[in-house]
Order: C-alpha cells, then sequence, then structure tokens
C-alpha cells in the first residue's frame, strides 16, 4: 500500500474552470499535492514523466488525443500511476474502453471535489471507485447476455420497449424515424419468435438481453 500523505496529483482537463478548481479544492482540502495540470494530453506529453504523479485526473474529451488513446501511453510512460477518468459522457462504450485501457476510476465531471479527493485515496488503496450512474452501466453491461442475436441498436430498443415508451417516444430518445423503429422492432419480434410487445418483454428478461 502506498504512503499516500503529499502524493502527487496531474490533472489533464481541457476546461480551465474545471482544471484551476479542481486544483485549488485538492491543494486546499486534502494531504495531496498537485503538482501540474495541462489542457491536453499532447500538451502534457512531453513533460508529464518528470511531475512523478501517483495519480492522474484524465478528460475524456480534449483536443488532439482524446483520453481514452491516452490512457494506454500514459500507463506504458509510467506503469504506476493510478488514473481517474473525468468525463460529461458516461456512455457503456466510452465506460468498458477506458477500464479495458488502464483506468482506475471513472466519474462524471458534476462529481463534487469531496469525492474525487476519497477516489483519490481510494484507488491508491487498490480500490476501483466510480461515480453511481457510471457504476450502473457497468454492471448493467456486465449482466447482459453476451450471447443475444440483437444488434447494439434492437438491444437499445428492447430496453426502452421495456420501460413503457412508445414508438414516437423511441424514436425521438434515439433521434431516428419512428419508420426505422417499427423496422428494428420487427426484427427484434422474429428474432426472439414473437408476436407481441409483452412476449418481446418476457423473453428479453428471461434470457437476460437487456
Amino acid at each position: 500500500m502506498y504512503n499516500q500523505s503529499g502524493a502527487r496529483i496531474v490533472i489533464i482537463e481541457d476546461d480551465q474552470t474545471i482544471r484551476e478548481g479542481y486544483a485549488y479544492l485538492i491543494d486546499h482540502t486534502s494531504a495531496y499535492t498537485v503538482v501540474n495540470t495541462y489542457p491536453s494530453f499532447d500538451a502534457a506529453r512531453s513533460r508529464i514523466v518528470k511531475d512523478q504523479p501517483d495519480v492522474i485526473l484524465l478528460d475524456i474529451q480534449m483536443p488532439g488525443t482524446n483520453g481514452i488513446d491516452a490512457l494506454p501511453v500514459l500507463k506504458k510512460m509510467i506503469p504506476q500511476v493510478y488514473i481517474i477518468m473525468l468525463t460529461v459522457y458516461e456512455t457503456e462504450k466510452a465506460i468498458l474502453d477506458a477500464l479495458a485501457n488502464g483506468a482506475s476510476g471513472y466519474f462524471t465531471k458534476n462529481t463534487p471535489t469531496a469525492k474525487l479527493i476519497e477516489a483519490i485515496k481510494d484507488v491508491m488503496e487498490g480500490g476501483g471507485p466510480m461515480s453511481p450512474d457510471v457504476a450502473r452501466t457497468v454492471i448493467m453491461s456486465l449482466q447482459r447476455n453476451q450471447d443475444s442475436p440483437l444488434t447494439k441498436r434492437e438491444t437499445q430498443i428492447l430496453e426502452l420497449i421495456t420501460t413503457g415508451k412508445d414508438r414516437g417516444q423511441i424514436a425521438k430518445e434515439l433521434f431516428i424515424e419512428v419508420e426505422t423503429v417499427k423496422t428494428h422492432t420487427k426484427n427484434i419480434y422474429a428474432k426472439l419468435n414473437v408476436n407481441t410487445k409483452a412476449e418481446a418483454i418476457q423473453v428479453a428478461k428471461d434470457k437476460r438481453l437487456v
């Protein structure tokens, strides 16, 4: 286990207000020291090894190299570093890609600084902290049947059907035409060998397709 006192933190975040806010609060309300902040991974690339960070707070959406692509590079440059992702996006793909690429934690940007400071302590003790909404997405992904006959879009539509949404609401939520929803629904029914919404929902739950 790490000696946590005075752990060195680097923040890579393109939003100056968020970057400076986190830096100030971590410096002034915790035992940790923010040794450097950068607006992008490209700006940090040539200098970050000298910073010797214990933990990096890494934004996903940045100009130039994004956080998901920067992750494995950072892990190669500083193998022992812990990386906590910061993002406004908690799409399943981004979360799973980040975790597969070596992220130790994953938080949305509306997370209070006190929670982030807790997360820094947690990763240094070997934990994998996440925002509740992020953890929920990961759990749902792990619980879903990996052998589903449905495409990603069909799974999305089936999920929305199970929550009681009609075709119009589904079309609006997914930014697609009602006719497209109709076609996908027809394909879902055919693949699941059902004829009604109730049957589709039942099969989806029985086979853990959503």
